[in-house]
């Protein structure tokens, strides 16, 4: 699927057509008014206020037909310069765009561009005529309240994409088609992972197999790290004022803190895992000879998001992040980074999940530290790359404050591009809590540190999983494993006696015995995207085997007990990605 955000061509041609469509909603809504209208990873959407009217994906055809009828017209797109109090008197009857423009410092020069009897105040770029917006599609429409806060107005919003040929954006259609079919929030319910509650809105409920497919992620976890020389701590989740003004989060963050009095002292909940780190790392001396240290945490953090961008599993209120922070020498930086490189790679392997890594640089004004410690540390990360024979593309300027970090950006079974791992070096904390460690001439150093996340956060690394895969983990992943379906009465002792045996083995069972006919429970077994289904009748019985059928297929095999068993275990033990 591709990034029309990041595709200049089609990010200007998308922009151009959510104008077009603004202009065909003010044709039949002429009360139309406009807040912004950006271009997206996978189009482009217009929030508007159309009053008491609503635009359902129904009304589509006809906003299809008049943006059609424009573009046929092909007028040319003029770009118009303005003062503020010009731009001030051309939108005046415009509570949204007049908002925008009070914003704007007084001596910057305004942009709006025309087509035909329409004009909207906009940066830009554009196509030249609307007569080059043919291929587009309009595709859902929802609310959005103004400027994202849940105390203003609900504005009305619709989503589209564009392309520059018929068959682009067909082929566009059928990926968007096939993303609707793998929404994590809709397999979730079906194969009953999760559920939300308007109780604890953003904060997701793990039903019991999602608990398993969750345990089993997280046990991974724990597994690779302890081969990579990982110690393990878990840190309170509500931590005092104090500690988070000395973090500087108190400062820059407490917005999106939940807080609570605790004996007349202030508490906050935490937004991040990092201070606790902190002090457990200065909880003891450290010499150089301790370094690197890698200390691991699943910590649950919880951050205020806004109601209207909250999203399943991809966008919470709550969430497990699979942090570690690393404490070395500024000599340890490179070789320690060629290693976690190797490390998420691994990982991603594991799952199918190509990437590509994004290095971001020193910011150009705002940043701290010696300008000579961040060359010498985006050098290295860069060196990393290049070491661990993997190509990266710079992202100039665009590190913290505190240090250069490396992005990865993994790319799903469509396509889609998801950020999930990070490499951020941080000269920030470790001043801020005084950390410390003794070098070899008995001088307390500052240590350099690393945050990193490889899943991001457990709670959306499933939300990508879920899509990726279509809902059909692969075996070692999948909370059923084996689905067991005796064909009659007679053969349910054999797949009770079965089933007892694969759970001594830690293999997951279920043991389907209704009375439903078993053309219907294996229909049943393939909607729960089940690896394996057995077939017990009269010949399994008899000789002691058992009639497999993978998931999405149809053949049927007959095989002995024993040889299932080990076909099963391998899949299992290498966890293998399904064929």
């Amino acid at each position: 699927m591709i990034n029309i955000k990041e595709n200049l061509e089609l990010n200007t041609l998308n922009h151009s057509c959510a104008h077009l469509m603004a202009q065909a909603i003010k044709h039949l809504y002429p009360h139309a008014k406009f807040w912004v209208g950006p271009v997206i990873d996978d189009g482009f959407y217009y929030d508007m206020d159309i009053g008491e009217d609503v635009i359902k994906e129904e009304d589509f055809p006809k906003i299809e037909k008049e943006m059609k009828k424009i573009s046929k017209d092909g007028k040319k797109i003029v770009r118009i310069e303005l003062t503020k109090q010009e731009a001030l008197e051309m939108f005046k009857d415009d509570e949204y765009k007049l908002d925008l423009i009070e914003h704007l410092p007084e001596d910057q020069v305004i942009t709006a561009y025309r087509q035909g009897d329409y004009t909207d105040l906009c940066r830009g770029p554009h196509v030249d005529s609307v007569k080059e917006i043919k291929y587009f599609k309009l595709l859902k429409a929802s609310g959005a309240y103004y400027k994202g806060d849940s105390s203003n107005k609900m504005l009305q919003r619709v989503y589209g994409v564009c392309f520059k040929t018929q068959e682009d954006l067909d082929q566009q259609l059928a990926l968007i088609e096939e993303a609707k079919k793998r929404d994590h929030k809709k397999l979730g319910k079906e194969l009953e992972l999760f559920m939300m509650s308007e109780y604890a809105p953003g904060m997701p409920f793990f039903l019991p197999k999602g608990m398993i497919l969750r345990n089993v992620l997280e046990n991974y976890w724990y597994e690779e790290h302890t081969k990579e020389g990982y110690i393990f701590v878990k840190t309170p989740i509500m931590m005092s004022k104090e500690l988070w003004e000395t973090s500087g989060h108190w400062q820059n963050y407490k917005e999106n803190m939940y807080t609570s009095m605790v004996d007349d002292k202030e508490f906050a909940i935490k937004p991040m895992n990092c201070p606790g780190s902190m002090l457990v790392y200065k909880n003891s001396l450290h010499s150089y000879k301790d370094l690197p240290l890698r200390i691991g945490e699943l910590g649950q953090v919880h951050r205020h998001e806004a109601s209207g961008a909250l999203n399943g599993l991809f966008r919470v209120r709550t969430f497990t992040q699979d942090d570690a922070h690393i404490f070395m020498t500024l000599d340890q930086i490179e070789s320690e980074v060629i290693k976690l490189i190797a490390f998420i790679d691994r990982v991603y392997s594991t799952f199918g999940l190509p990437y590509e890594i994004e290095l971001s640089t020193r910011p150009e004004k705002k940043y701290i530290g010696d300008l000579a410690i961040w060359n010498k540390s985006e050098e290295a990360l860069a060196n990393a790359c290049k070491h661990a024979g993997k190509d990266f593309k710079i992202n100039p300027g665009d590190g913290a404050f505190y240090g250069p970090k490396l992005d990865f950006h993994v790319k799903d079974s469509l396509g889609r591009v998801w950020q999930c791992g990070t490499i951020q070096l941080d000269m920030n904390l470790p001043e801020r809590f005084d950390l410390t460690y003794v070098d070899a001439s008995g001088q307390k150093v500052r240590p350099v540190m690393l945050h990193r996340v490889i899943f991001g956060s457990i709670e959306r690394f499933i939300g990508i999983l879920i899509e990726h895969f279509a809902g059909a983990f692969p075996t070692w992943l999948a909370p059923v494993q084996v689905n067991i379906l005796p064909v009659s009465e007679n053969h349910v002792a054999y797949a009770k006696e079965v089933k007892a045996k694969l759970e001594s083995l830690k293999i997951r069972c279920e043991l389907d015995d209704s009375n439903e006919k078993l053309g219907y429970r294996l229909r049943n077994s393939q909607i729960k995207k089940i690896p394996y289904t057995l077939v017990i009748g009269d010949k399994e019985v008899e000789s002691n085997s058992v009639t497999y059928r993978i998931y999405s297929h149809q053949e049927q095999i007959n095989v002995p007990y024993e040889e299932f068993v080990k076909l099963i275990t391998q899949e299992i033990d290498t966890r293998a990605l399904r064929k």
